[in-house]
């Protein structure tokens, strides 16, 4: 099942960061004290911004997935959001033997960046994944689609939302193997994703030529990956840290995500081909 789980991620510009992770507690969201709503700097991302990626599966055009950030037509706590869709399906010959149909939707809080709504409706090869995920930000809390009540790390992330949040990062003191942390919430459970900062690196793609900043996922032994250094992504070295290419090595084979395309953000440095 993990199999499947990379190519979603990975079409919607996510990795499989997964390392520790922790059931979380059941809890009367009601019945919780309330806490103030953070605000942090943003200058990555904005409505209009939207992306393409090509997948590829080995040596095999995969599938297609996209990224947008749209105005959200939703107010939480009276804050604006921002509306994040991903999309991501198979096509080509892959699209006969393993079809992919996913789409995944998160409010982000404006000034704060973390989510309050979480949709994923997910078909894979025929395995249906759906999920509907309410955050209670000021409670430290949500609640899943059967409107059961979880207590929840401080301004928890969701599949979405966390790679938007890490964007909004500011590396410029980053060492090489500097480890980042972000408390995500992924199939019910509670996730700490570690990614690792390899170094700055020039990256190529069909979108063009990139200064990048590498990073590796840190992951817990014994899942598909064979080595840590196994996976890796590429994001912009500016200051809208834009996924470029991310790619993977797994046990039956390799998987390999590259910008295809973008608008409403402009990159320094990039050279069009």
């Amino acid at each position: 099942m993990k199999h499947l789980f990379l190519f979603t991620a990975l079409s919607v510009g996510a990795l499989n960061m997964l390392g520790q992770s922790s059931k979380p507690t059941p809890v009367k969201v009601e019945n919780l004290p309330v806490h103030a709503l953070r605000s942090i700097n943003n200058s990555a991302f904005t409505s209009g911004e939207k992306s393409t990626y090509r997948i590829h599966y080995g040596v095999v055009d995969a599938g297609i997935a996209s990224i947008s950030v749209e105005e959200g037509n939703k107010k939480f706590a009276g804050r604006d959001t921002y509306h994040i869709v991903g999309e991501g399906h198979s096509s080509g010959s892959f699209d006969w033997f393993f079809k992919v149909r996913d789409k995944y939707e998160s409010y982000v809080d404006k000034q704060g960046i973390f989510p309050y709504q979480f949709k994923r409706n997910c078909d894979e090869g025929g395995y249906l994944i759906m999920q509907d995920y309410f955050f209670f930000q000021h409670k430290r809390a949500f609640k899943n689609r059967k409107n059961e009540g979880y207590l929840a790390p401080a301004f928890v992330q969701d599949m979405m939302s966390a790679a938007f949040y890490a964007r909004t990062m500011d590396f410029t003191n980053t060492k090489q193997g500097d480890i980042i942390t972000i408390e995500t919430l992924v199939d019910d459970e509670i996730y700490r994703l570690k990614m690792r900062y390899v170094g700055k690196e020039t990256v190529s793609v069909d979108a063009g030529t990139f200064k990048c900043l590498r990073f590796a996922p840190v992951v817990q032994k014994g899942r598909i990956f064979k080595d840590p250094n196994d996976l890796a992504v590429w994001v912009t070295d500016d200051a809208h840290h834009l996924p470029i290419m991310a790619q993977a090595k797994i046990k039956v084979g390799s998987i390999k995500m590259e910008l295809q395309q973008f608008q409403g953000v402009d990159i320094w440095g990039v050279k069009i081909k």
